[in-house]
C-alpha cells in the first residue's frame, strides 16, 4: 500500500514539474511562431511597459510581408543574436520585453555569408552576395554612416532606416514591381529624415513627375545622391559626378554643358565653376517657362551673378551675360543663328585651308621623292651650280631683330597650344594630367594670358617696325616690287607652275626673294592673330564686353577662338615644318632663321630669280658673309630640333584629343 502510495505521489510530482516546465520549453523554442506571438503586425497596437513604467511600442512584424521578402526563410534569431534559444536569455525576454537588444548586425551578417561563399566558389549567390558586400563597403566611407550629431551613438541612417528588414525586397528590375518600389524611394528617404528636401522635391519637375504622374523615369533621390555611397554635397567629388548624373537622363544638355568653360573645367577634374544644380537649382528644379525658375529669362542674371559677383570678380555680371546660351550649339541654326554661322565660317576656312595645303605638300613631297630617286647618290644641291667666289660663303637672310621676334613668336605659341589644349580636348587621357603639371587652371589661365599679351605684342611690334621701316624708304619702296610681300600676279603664275612641276609638266619655277607660300606664312598670323586675339579677350574679359554686347558674342567668341588656334597650331606643325623643315632638300632641319644667313648655294636653289638679278647687278657681294662657326652651326641646329620636337609632341596631343573626342 505504501509503495503505491509512493509511486503515485511520485507520478503527481513528475506531473506537477513537468507543468511547471512547460513554459520554460515553449519559451526554449524559439521559432518565428514563436516570436510572432507577440510581434504580429496584424495585432492591435503592441506596447509594454518599460522600466520606468512607461508604455514602449514594440517593433511589429507583418507574416505576410516578412514571408515575401529576402529574409523569409530565416529565423529571427539569426539576426537577434542575443536572444539564444535557451530558457534564461528567452525567459528574461519574455519577462521583460522592454529590455535593451543588442544591435542587428546587418554588415557582418552578409560580408560572414560573402567570405563563405568565396570559400565554396560555388554559391549560386555568390554575385549577388559579393554586390551587397560592394554595398556596405560604401555605406561605411558615406556620409550615411557618420554619427549623428543629435545622437552620437547612432549613425546617420542605418540600413533598417532605408531597407525595412522585415519586408525588403528589391524586385527585379524592368517590372511593374520594381517601379512601384523606386516610386517610393522619394517618400522613403523624405518622411524619414529628408522632410524639407522632400517638400521642395514635391513641387519641382521631378517631384511632380514621380508622385502625381507616377512617371517611373523621372528622377528620384537615388539617382542624384546614389543608394550606398552617399558623400555631402558639399564635397568635390560629389559636384563632379552629379553632373553626369544630370546627363544620363538630358543627354543632349550634357553636351552643351560640357562644351562650355564651365564644363571643360568640370571634366578636368576642378569642381569650382558652375554645375548643373548652381544654374537650375537642386530639389526645386522647375521648368524654364515658370516664373519662379532659377534660369527663367526674369531670374537668369541673378542667378549669373551669385558666382559672377563683384566679391569673385572685377564686378557683377552685366545685362549680356542673361543672354548668354550655356546649351547654344551649332546645329540648329532657328534656335542659334550666330552660333551657326559661326561654325560654318570656321568649317569652311578649316577645310579649305587644309585641303589645299595638305594636297600641295602631299604632291610636292611626291615629286621631291621621285628627283631623288632618278638622281641616286648625288647631293640634290650640288655645289658646283655657283661659281668658285662664291662657295663656302653666306647669304645674309634675316636679321638679329627678326630672329628675335621669330623665337619668341615661337615660343610664346607653343606655351599657349601647351595651357591652351586642355580645355580643348579635356576628356583626352593626357588632358587632366597635364593640366595638373600646369598647377591647374588657375594658374594655367595666367599662364596663358601672359604669353597672349607676349604673342601680341610681337605682332604689334612688328606692325610698328615695318611702319617705321616703310615711312624711312617709302621713295623707293615698290608695293609689288620682288621684296615686298604683298602678293601679286607673278605669285599666282609660280604656283601654277609649281603645280605643273609636281605632276611632270613643267621644270620647277624659279623663285625671287618671297615664294608665294612664304608670304602665305606671313599674312596668315594677321588674320589668326584677329580672330584670336579679339575673340580671347572678349572672353577674358566678360564683364567688360558683357556691358555692351549680347550674350551669343561670347559663343561665337568660344569657337572662333577654339578653331582658329586648332587652324594655327596644326597648320603650322604641319605644313609650316614641312615647307622649312621636313621637305626632301631641307631635311632634318632648316636653321636659317636662327643663323640669320643660308649659303649661296642654297640661295640659287631656292630664290634662283632673285640670284640671277643680284648676280647680273653686282649686288650680291654686298649680301655676302662669312659661314657661321660650327658651334653656332650646331647650337642652331639643337634649337630647331628642340622646337621641332616640342611641335610634334604637341600636334600628337592635338591629334589623340581630336580623335578620343570623335
Amino acid at each position: 500500500m505504501r509503495i503505491k502510495q509512493s509511486a503515485v505521489i511520485a507520478s503527481l510530482f513528475f506531473v506537477i514539474a513537468m507543468f511547471l516546465a512547460l513554459p520554460s520549453v515553449v519559451a526554449s523554442t524559439l521559432d518565428n511562431t514563436t516570436c510572432l506571438s507577440c510581434h504580429d503586425g496584424k495585432k492591435a497596437k503592441l506596447e509594454v511597459l518599460g522600466k520606468e513604467g512607461e508604455k514602449r511600442v514594440l517593433l511589429a512584424v507583418i507574416p505576410d510581408k516578412f514571408g515575401q521578402s529576402v529574409h523569409a526563410k530565416m529565423e529571427c534569431v539569426a539576426c537577434h543574436t542575443d536572444i539564444k534559444d535557451n530558457a534564461e536569455t528567452a525567459n528574461a525576454h519574455t519577462k521583460d520585453p522592454a529590455l535593451k537588444l543588442a544591435k542587428v548586425d546587418c554588415a557582418g551578417c552578409h560580408e560572414k555569408l560573402w567570405q563563405e561563399a568565396q570559400k565554396s566558389g560555388t554559391a549560386k549567390d555568390k554575385p549577388k552576395l559579393e554586390l551587397i558586400v560592394k554595398n556596405i563597403q560604401a555605406y561605411n566611407k558615406s556620409f550615411h554612416a557618420r554619427m549623428s550629431e543629435d545622437d552620437k551613438t547612432k549613425p546617420n541612417a542605418s540600413c533598417d532606416g532605408c531597407h525595412d528588414t522585415h519586408s525588403f525586397n528589391v524586385p527585379a528590375k524592368n517590372t511593374p514591381a520594381y517601379d512601384q518600389w523606386r516610386l517610393g524611394i522619394a517618400e522613403t528617404c523624405g518622411s524619414k529624415c529628408h522632410e524639407d528636401q522632400l517638400d521642395s522635391y514635391s513641387g519641382s519637375v521631378h517631384g511632380k513627375a514621380v508622385m502625381e504622374k507616377q512617371d517611373v523615369k523621372a528622377a528620384v533621390c537615388t539617382d542624384c545622391h546614389t543608394t550606398h555611397d552617399i558623400t555631402s554635397s558639399s564635397v568635390d567629388p560629389f559636384k563632379l559626378a552629379v553632373t553626369d548624373k544630370c546627363g544620363s537622363c538630358h543627354k543632349d544638355n550634357l553636351k552643351t554643358y560640357m562644351g562650355t568653360y564651365h564644363g571643360q573645367i568640370s571634366t578636368l577634374g576642378y569642381a569650382y565653376t558652375a554645375k548643373c544644380y548652381d544654374c537650375h537649382g537642386s530639389h526645386k528644379i522647375t521648368k524654364v517657362s515658370d516664373p519662379k525658375s532659377t534660369v527663367h529669362p526674369n531670374n537668369l542674371l541673378k542667378t549669373c551673378q551669385s558666382c559672377h559677383s563683384g566679391k569673385k570678380q572685377l564686378a557683377l555680371a552685366p545685362a549680356g551675360f542673361a543672354t548668354y546660351q550655356p546649351h547654344g550649339h551649332t546645329g540648329d541654326f532657328n534656335k542659334y543663328p550666330q552660333i551657326w554661322i559661326a561654325w560654318q565660317i570656321m568649317l569652311q576656312l578649316l577645310v579649305g585651308t587644309f585641303a589645299f595645303f595638305w594636297l600641295h605638300t602631299l604632291l610636292w613631297f611626291f615629286r621631291e621623292f621621285k628627283e631623288r630617286k632618278a638622281h641616286a647618290g648625288e647631293k640634290h644641291i650640288r655645289l658646283a651650280s655657283v661659281p668658285e667666289q662664291y662657295r663656302g660663303k653666306h647669304v645674309r637672310r634675316f636679321s638679329p631683330i627678326w630672329r628675335i621676334a621669330h623665337i619668341t613668336f615661337a615660343l610664346s605659341l607653343m606655351v599657349l597650344t601647351l595651357t591652351g589644349i586642355p580645355l580643348f580636348y579635356p576628356a583626352s587621357p593626357w588632358a587632366s594630367t597635364l593640366m595638373a603639371a600646369l598647377g591647374g587652371p588657375h594658374t594655367a589661365g595666367i599662364i596663358h594670358r601672359t604669353n597672349a599679351v607676349i604673342f601680341a605684342g610681337v605682332f604689334f611690334w612688328h606692325l610698328f617696325y615695318v611702319a617705321y621701316r616703310l615711312a624711312k624708304n617709302w621713295s623707293s619702296f615698290k608695293i609689288f616690287g620682288p621684296e615686298s610681300l604683298v602678293p601679286n600676279l607673278q605669285d599666282g603664275k609660280d604656283m601654277i607652275a609649281m603645280f605643273k612641276w609636281f605632276f611632270g609638266m613643267g621644270p620647277r619655277p624659279k623663285f625671287d626673294h618671297w615664294t608665294y607660300w612664304e608670304k602665305f606664312d606671313y599674312w596668315a598670323p594677321f588674320w589668326g592673330v584677329t580672330i584670336i586675339g579679339v575673340s580671347g579677350l572678349i572672353m577674358w574679359l566678360p564683364n567688360f564686353f558683357g556691358a555692351f554686347l549680347p550674350g551669343w558674342v561670347f559663343n561665337v567668341a568660344a569657337i572662333f577662338h577654339a578653331e582658329e588656334a586648332f587652324l594655327a597650331v596644326v597648320f603650322l606643325f604641319t605644313v609650316h615644318f614641312f615647307n622649312n623643315h621636313f621637305r626632301p632638300d631641307k631635311f632634318p632641319v632648316e636653321v636659317v632663321m636662327f643663323t640669320g644667313t643660308f649659303s649661296v648655294e642654297e640661295f640659287k636653289h631656292d630664290h634662283a630669280m632673285e640670284y640671277e638679278r643680284l648676280v647680273a647687278s653686282g649686288e650680291l657681294e654686298k649680301l655676302l658673309v662669312d659661314a657661321p662657326s660650327p658651334t653656332k652651326l650646331a647650337l642652331s641646329k639643337a634649337l630647331g630640333f628642340v622646337l621641332i620636337a616640342c611641335g610634334l609632341t604637341l600636334l600628337t596631343l592635338v591629334g589623340i584629343g581630336f580623335f578620343t573626342q570623335i
